[in-house]
C-alpha cells in the first residue's frame, strides 16, 4: 500500500505497525475513525477499525507539516478534553460491538486492544461490498430484497438485546455470501439509557423524532431509516413530504407496510418483525 507520508492517515497507520499489524489497505479515513484491512504475522486477515481520524491525528503531525497534510483546511481540530470524549465515545461503540456479536446478520467484534492515543476493533472481512455499491451495479430485486430483510432480522436482533442502531442507510449495510449484515454502531445507544444531544438532522435517512429527541429515539427509528432505504432502493428516489410519487414500483406485498413505516409519528410505524417479514415475501414474489 502506497500512502503518502503527509496524509494522516499514515499517522494511524504507522502506529498499528508499530503494535504489530501489517496494514494491507486503508479502506476509510474519516473525522472519527480509520478503518483498514490488516493482519497479525500468520493470522486471517479482517478489518480493523481505529478510533482516531482527521479531527484527532492533524494534531500528531509537525507542525510545518500540517498546512500540507490532506484535510488540514475543512478538517476540525479538536481539544484534549474533545479527543478524550470522543474516545469514550468508540470505546462505547466498541461495547455495543461486542454486545451485539452472534446476532444474526449484524457484523461481529472479533478482537479490541488499545495504545497510547487510540482505541480499535476489528471485524471479519466481508466480500460483497456495501448495500450503495450493489445498488448502483442493477442486481436482481429478489436478491436485494432478501438483503433488505437480512437488515431488518438484524435491526430485530440489536432491538432484542437493547440496542437501537439510529444510523440505517447503505454504507452501514456490508453483503457478505449474498447476505447482508448490519455494521457501525457509532451512533447506537442502549434502549436503557439517553444518549446523544436532543436534535440532531435533517438527514434524508433519520426519522423527524431526530429533531426533538435524537437521544431518546427508539426502534421505531430504525424502521423509518429502513423504510427510506427501501424506497430508495426500489424507486431509485427518495420519499418526498407530502407524498410519493412511485409506490406502484414497490411490490404489493410490501407497500403498505413502507408507507407506514414513514409515518411521521413512531407509534404509527410498523413492527420491525413484521417489516423482515414483508420483505421475505416480496422477495419470493420477485424471483417468480
Amino acid at each position: 500500500m502506497n500512502l503518502h507520508p503527509l496524509h494522516p492517515a499514515a499517522w494511524v497507520i504507522d502506529q498499528l505497525r508499530a503494535d504489530g499489524w501489517q496494514v494491507s489497505d486503508l479502506l476509510a479515513f474519516t473525522r472519527a475513525s480509520t478503518l483498514v484491512t490488516a493482519h497479525r504475522t500468520g493470522g486471517q486477515p479482517v478489518v480493523l477499525k481505529a478510533g482516531f481520524g482527521s479531527n484527532h491525528v492533524l494534531a500528531e503531525l509537525p507542525t510545518d507539516q500540517r498546512p500540507a497534510a490532506y484535510g488540514f483546511y475543512w478538517y476540525a481540530q479538536m481539544t484534549d478534553a474533545e479527543r478524550a470524549l470522543a474516545r469514550e465515545d468508540f470505546r462505547h461503540e466498541a461495547d455495543l460491538t461486542r454486545a451485539a456479536s452472534g446476532a444474526d446478520h449484524v457484523v461481529p467484534l472479533l478482537d479490541h486492544g488499545h495504545g497510547e492515543r487510540f482505541d480499535w476493533y476489528t471485524m471479519p472481512l466481508c466480500d460483497g461490498g456495501n448495500f450503495r455499491t450493489f445498488m448502483a451495479s442493477g442486481k436482481d430485486t429478489d436478491e436485494g430484497l432478501n438483503i433488505l430483510a437480512d437488515v431488518a432480522e438484524g435491526l430485530l436482533a440489536l432491538h432484542q438485546r437493547g440496542i437501537v442502531h439510529r444510523d440505517v442507510y447503505q454504507e452501514n449495510i456490508l453483503i457478505h455470501g449474498g447476505r447482508g449484515l448490519i455494521t457501525d454502531l457509532g451512533a447506537a445507544r442502549r434502549l436503557s439509557v439517553a444518549r446523544g444531544p436532543e436534535h440532531r438532522g435533517p438527514e434524508v435517512h433519520w426519522p423527524p423524532e431526530y429533531l426533538t429527541g435524537y437521544h431518546q429515539a427508539g426502534p421505531a427509528a430504525d424502521v423509518f431509516s429502513l423504510a427510506v432505504l427501501i424506497y430508495r432502493y426500489l424507486c431509485a428516489d427518495i420519499p418526498r413530504l407530502g407524498g410519493h410519487a412511485n409506490l406502484a414500483l414497490i411490490p404489493a406485498a410490501l407497500r403498505t407496510l413502507v408507507v407506514a413505516a414513514l409515518s411521521d409519528q413512531g407509534s404509527d410505524r410498523p413492527a420491525m418483525s413484521d417489516l423482515a417479514a414483508a420483505l421475505r415475501t416480496a422477495a419470493r414474489t420477485a424471483s417468480h
